[in-house]
């Protein structure tokens, strides 16, 4: 991280990784065991030991960009903040929204150090549970269209499909939104073939962590919730069965393997 801003504040946006302590990275501990303050959604900030001296401030996962806004006010004033988030943050999560404030907000905003520190996203480890699902090209989408139309989504899953990309789904159902998923599966069976291998990975790392792969046929929204990361493979994809083990799902490394 580089040197303070003229406040002497700074804020560091921090990436926690998907939840296992193991995950989190050295450098995303350092950064928020010298933090003055603490911002993040309260499931986030609940992963973090409590520590005197430090302050900690919770609030909604749909208050981003206020919460970015509230902790860029308290760097400007010197303080040095860590801005936490689960997995990456910079993949559906906080470092854009902080960016986005500091575009909109005063100059003084532009004066702070400011320092992205990346960490385990879902999508990676549940690639790494599953084998090498994402050992090829490959895209994320996220199913939530609080902040996009669901006809977006539905483009951008079709045209993903068409091109051959192994698809990662994050925020893949919640309690406003129980038919997306299973609309998702029917949008991309319509070009997938029926074996292509899904896999559905809830809390990867974490001690209730679940993992099942199942041919895109047999998926069903049931078998998800907002835990959850799926990633969807290509006709590319390979399942290789492994008797009294979990089975290795991957994307071979060259067109010609894939074959």
């Amino acid at each position: 991280m580089g040197a303070r801003g003229v406040s002497g504040g700074r804020l560091t946006v921090v990436g926690l990784g998907p939840g296992a302590d193991a995950q989190m990275t050295p450098e995303a501990r350092a950064a928020v065991e010298a933090a003055d303050a603490l911002f993040g959604y309260l499931p986030y900030l609940a992963r973090l030991p409590e520590r005197a001296g430090q302050s900690r401030h919770a609030s909604d996962n749909r208050e981003e960009l206020q919460r970015a806004g509230t902790a860029l006010d308290a760097a400007a004033a010197g303080s040095n903040v860590a801005m936490v988030s689960g997995g990456d943050p910079g993949v559906f999560a906080m470092a854009a929204a902080v960016c986005e404030a500091i575009e909109k907000g005063p100059p003084a905003w532009r004066a702070l150090d400011v320092a992205v520190v990346p960490g385990v996203t879902a999508m990676l480890a549940v690639a790494a549970r599953a084998g090498a699902p994402l050992g090829h090209d490959f895209c994320a989408i996220s199913l939530s269209d609080n902040l996009k139309p669901w006809e977006l989504v539905e483009k951008r899953l079709r045209l993903a499909a068409e091109a051959g990309f192994v698809i990662a789904l994050y925020n893949p159902v919640s309690r406003a939104r129980p038919w997306q998923l299973g609309r998702a599966f029917d949008l991309l069976r319509e070009t997938l073939p029926a074996d292509v291998p899904v896999v559905f990975g809830r809390a990867a790392g974490r001690a209730d962590e679940h993992i099942t792969v199942t041919p895109l046929a047999e998926a069903r929204s049931n078998l998800a919730d907002m835990a959850t990361c799926i990633i969807i493979g290509s006709a590319a994809s390979r399942v290789v069965a492994r008797e009294g083990l979990p089975p290795l799902v991957y994307a071979p490394r060259s067109a010609e393997a894939a074959r």
